[in-house]
């Protein structure tokens, strides 16, 4: 499988149907060539990654030793400080309460850092990308090797490009 990828951001469809065109007549492979936006492939049908679902991800995985951990913290503490802050529901009850309190706290947690962070780190640079196909931008991604990708950068930025990145593997 190959991880060299050339993204170039183009205002509108006229300028993507273009760039495309000029690909194609440089003889480029089509098959390696894809235009997203409206009237083409979406982000998702493409697989680019939803900056969402990685949140998603993310807070549930923390969640699956935050929860434990802060019921485990919470009974900890509660014994620990022996303050009987709830005192009504018996000495096992307030240890019990002190540590399904500390599992609401590793709750909030996985969801505002592991959700947070999975938004904020866990897309790349998917969500600029998803944010311009949005605005109704249009991207043309090229895929192959690295001579692939440089014939396609000289011929792309013949074009008004709004940006140009690669994302080239370098353990292949």
């Amino acid at each position: 499988m190959n991880n060299n990828y050339l993204v170039a951001v183009l205002t509108d469809r006229i300028q993507a149907e273009s760039a495309y065109t000029m690909l194609e007549k440089q003889g480029l492979p089509l098959d390696k060539i894809t235009i997203l936006g409206r009237g083409y492939k979406s982000a998702d049908e493409f697989g680019l990654i939803d900056p969402n679902e990685v949140a998603q991800k993310q807070a549930k995985l923390m969640a699956s030793w935050l929860v434990p951990f802060g019921f485990l913290a919470g009974v900890g503490f509660s014994l620990s400080t022996n303050l009987h802050t709830f005192a009504w529901a018996g000495e096992i009850g307030d240890r019990l309460i002190g540590g399904l309190l500390g599992a609401i706290g590793g709750a909030m947690g996985s969801v505002f850092i592991g959700g947070g962070g999975g938004i904020a780190f866990g897309s790349g640079d998917a969500l600029p990308y998803r944010n311009r196909l949005n605005a109704g931008k249009y991207l043309i991604v090229v895929e192959g090797s690295q001579l692939l990708l440089q014939q396609s950068t000289t011929i792309l930025r013949k074009f008004d490009l709004e940006n140009i990145k690669s994302y080239i593997d370098m353990y292949q």
